[in-house]
Order: structure tokens, then sequence, then C-alpha cells
């Protein structure tokens, strides 16, 4: 009886409250400023990868290709999040409608999860490229890179319409404060009117094994690849190392938050807003530094999309 009282009773539950990042005003406004650069950098650096990949010919490849997509994902994964959070740094309540709250956390695991999927595949790729050169088109070829980005997109969204038709499938009937400045599963479960043990146990055997399997795979792809460039000549692998560098980092930026919100039960600690900024604004501008500043190819590519754009305001 009580069950179906307190089931009855989640249509009372239309909005949920986000703590944000502090309750300091100060604070509030100096993180306003802050990651209002970081946003607008973000936009920047990514829409101008994709723009020179799209208008250089010689990034034509499958290792651009796949570029291209992860500088898409970091525009859309940080556009799910930074854009609510700098508004709400202006309000006193924060509050975030019940479906908005759903659809946040739904495009927060897409983009996520097709991220994680997609730097495995960047991974492949690197392997392929330094260990089976001659192989590598064939390998490689464009039918092989579009089937794999179809996949990886249709992973991430079978992954998100699972773990929110968890989330919405619970009952809310009283309390409805967030203890983050997003909406995501972990946090939401936690506010629901019904022992959520089990759901916690598919989202760590769903998430926290996805990326788990995932850190370890690039991990050891990596390894592989290093030992091959032990037997390169130095310009060569001075390139291929730059190129790895890159990836690892942005890797371990990417999964060592998956890995720490997602492995674990379901429990608030002091550290899960600190990981959660360089998750949502810190790592998706970070992409497009790294992949610039530590690769020569795109440098040039940049120098020349802006030479050509100072050609035509001169003419």
């Amino acid at each position: 009886m009580e069950e179906t009282f307190l089931f009855n009773q989640t249509s009372f539950v239309t909005h949920f409250h986000l703590r944000g990042l502090s309750e300091d005003q100060n604070v509030q406004m100096s993180a306003f400023a802050l990651f209002l650069i970081f946003y607008v950098l973000t936009l920047i650096g990514n829409i101008l990868i994709v723009i020179t990949i799209i208008f250089d010919h010689r990034l034509h490849t499958p290792m651009y290709f796949f570029l291209s997509n992860l500088s898409f994902i970091d525009v859309c994964h940080s556009t799910v999040t930074v854009p609510k959070m700098l508004v709400d740094t202006w309000s006193v309540e924060k509050l975030i409608p019940f479906g908005a709250c759903v659809t946040q956390m739904f495009f927060l695991h897409l983009f996520a999860c097709t991220e994680i999927f997609l730097l495995t595949v960047m991974a492949y790729d690197r392997y392929v490229a330094i260990c089976k050169p001659l192989q590598y088109m064939t390998v490689m070829n464009w039918k092989v890179c579009v089937l794999l980005a179809v996949a990886l997109w249709s992973g991430g969204t079978i992954h998100s319409i699972a773990l929110t038709s968890l989330t919405i499938k619970l009952p809310y009937c009283g309390p409805d404060e967030i203890d983050n400045f997003f909406c995501d599963v972990p946090q939401v479960i936690k506010l629901a009117c019904t022992d959520t043990h089990i759901i916690e146990i598919l989202i760590v055997s769903n998430s926290g094994l996805i990326s788990v399997v995932c850190f370890v795979v690039l991990v050891v792809s990596y390894a592989v690849i290093l030992v091959s460039l032990r037997q390169r000549i130095s310009s060569g692998r001075r390139k291929a190392l730059s190129t790895c560098a890159a990836h690892l980092t942005v890797v371990t930026l990417f999964l060592g938050h998956c890995i720490f919100i997602y492995s674990r039960p379901s429990t608030s600690l002091p550290e899960d807003k600190v990981v959660s900024v360089f998750f949502t604004a810190v790592t998706p501008l970070l992409n497009p530094i790294i992949y610039t500043l530590r690769n020569e190819d795109m440098k040039n590519a940049l120098n020349k999309l802006m030479g050509k754009k100072e050609g035509k305001e001169e003419k």
C-alpha cells in the first residue's frame, strides 16, 4: 500500500534543484567568467578543426576523419551541460524540469559513450598505421571507416537509451536536490523513492565496465605501438610518438572520469564536482589544443586555412 502511494506521488516531482558548483556568490561569478571563456574556446577550437579537415584534402584520411568526429562530439558534449551551468550561476533556485533533466542525461551519456568507443577506434587506427603500414589503406578503407563510425554512434545511442530508461522508470516522490551542476544517472537515482541497489549494479556493469574495458584495450594497444616504435627510424618515431602521446593524454583525462564516477556505487564524494568539471568543460577544450599543438599536419593545415582567409580579405 505504501509503495503504491509513493508511486502515485511521482507526478509531484516536476523539477529538480541543482546545487551547482558553489553556494558562494563570488565563487559563482568567477566560475561564470572562467567557464564562459572555456566554452567559447571549446566551440572555436573544435569547430575550427572540423572546418580545417573538411577543406584541406591532405587531411582526408581515416585518422582525421575520426578526429573530426571527436571534435564534433566535444562541441555537443560540452553544450549539453555548460550553457545550463552558466545560466544557473545567475539563478538562486537552479531549477531544471524533470523532462529537461532526462534529456540532459540522455545526451550526456550518448556523447560520452560514443567518445569512449571513438577513442578505442582511434587507437586501433594508430595501431594499424604504425604496426602494419603496408596494409593500412586496405584495412582502414573508407567503407570500414564509415561502418566503424555508424557502429560507435549506434553503440552510444543504445547505451544511453538503456541507462535513461532505467532511470525514468523509478518513482520520484520527495527529495529533489541534485548535488552537482548537471543531471547524471548516479545522482538522480539516489532521489528515487525505492531501493536502487540493483539499478546501481546495472550502471556499474554497464558504464563502469565499458570504461574499464576500453581503457585496458587502449593501454594495451598503445603499449604494442610503443614496442613497435623501438625499431623505427628517428623521424618517423618522433611523429608517431607525438600522435600517440596526444591520444593517451585525451584517453587518460576522459576515461579517468568515467572510471571514477561509474565504477563505484552512487555515493557522493567531495572530488565528484572537480572531476565533473574536467569531464564536461576542460577535456573538450584540451582536445583541440592537444591535437593541434602536437600535430604538424594540423598546424600546417590551419596556417594554410588562415593564409587563404587573409588572402581573400586583402583582395
